[in-house]
């Protein structure tokens, strides 16, 4: 009777092939030390390089794993009307400049225009500089500080610490981010007036309300 042999395949139980280097001891498959650090450090000058951003590594149980980076808030807007008042006080037009945009509108209705533009707006706080001396300052009386992009201030002046006469005043700021800056948009002033008529004014405003009704055309004249 004829033996049937048949060939059984070998099976060699050899490691993985890896790009690591392994140590020789130990019966196991360990990378080396100095591999190991070699391959890490990629990782870890990533995590500081995050940690110099301001950025904020999200734990891998967390459901984003993008990291999250901190942003720094804009200015507040009241504290923008701050700092323009405390320039003009300073007489320091330079540290002004950068709080009102390029196209703003500032109205001061003791005036029969208002300035338009940065420049114009500059030159008019110049002449005000000059005209008035070193010691004339705005004192905030009172400024809202809820909105961001309002805000409304009560003030008057004083020379050398006392009260000016005819200074009372209040004004409206409207502001807008500008490269990552608040600043103001426009702006109004309305100045207690050195004259004051009492009810004559009511009867004034009286009267040309009457006129507006009989001559609704002159409307269009204001």
């Amino acid at each position: 009777m004829a033996m049937l042999t048949t060939s059984v395949p070998s099976f060699s139980l050899r490691p993985p092939k890896s790009n690591l280097s392994t140590t020789s001891g130990g019966g196991g498959f360990f990378p080396r030390a100095d591999r190991a650090a070699e391959f890490c450090r990629p990782v870890a000058k990533s995590i500081v390089r995050y940690r110099n951003q301001g950025a904020v590594l999200t734990p891998a149980s967390s459901v984003s794993t993008a990291p999250t980076i901190i942003t720094d808030e804009l200015e507040s807007a009241s504290s923008v009307v701050r700092k323009f008042y405390s320039g003009i006080n300073g007489r320091d037009l330079a540290s002004v400049e950068g709080l009102i945009a390029e196209n703003c509108v500032y109205e001061d209705l003791v005036f029969p225009q208002p300035f338009v533009g940065r420049k114009a707006i500059l030159e008019f706080f110049r002449k005000f500089i000059d005209s008035v001396g070193p010691d004339l300052q705005f004192v905030i009386d009172d400024i809202s500080e809820e909105d961001s992009s309002a805000v409304g201030v009560t003030w008057h002046l004083e020379w050398k610490g006392r009260p000016f006469p005819f200074s009372k005043g209040c004004s409206f700021y409207r502001l807008e981010a500008v490269d990552g800056q608040r600043q103001i948009l426009y702006g109004r002033d309305s100045v207690e007036p050195a004259i004051k008529p009492g009810e004559t004014a009511l009867v004034a405003i009286r009267g040309v309300a009457w006129l507006l009704q009989q001559f609704p055309q002159l409307a269009e004249r204001l």
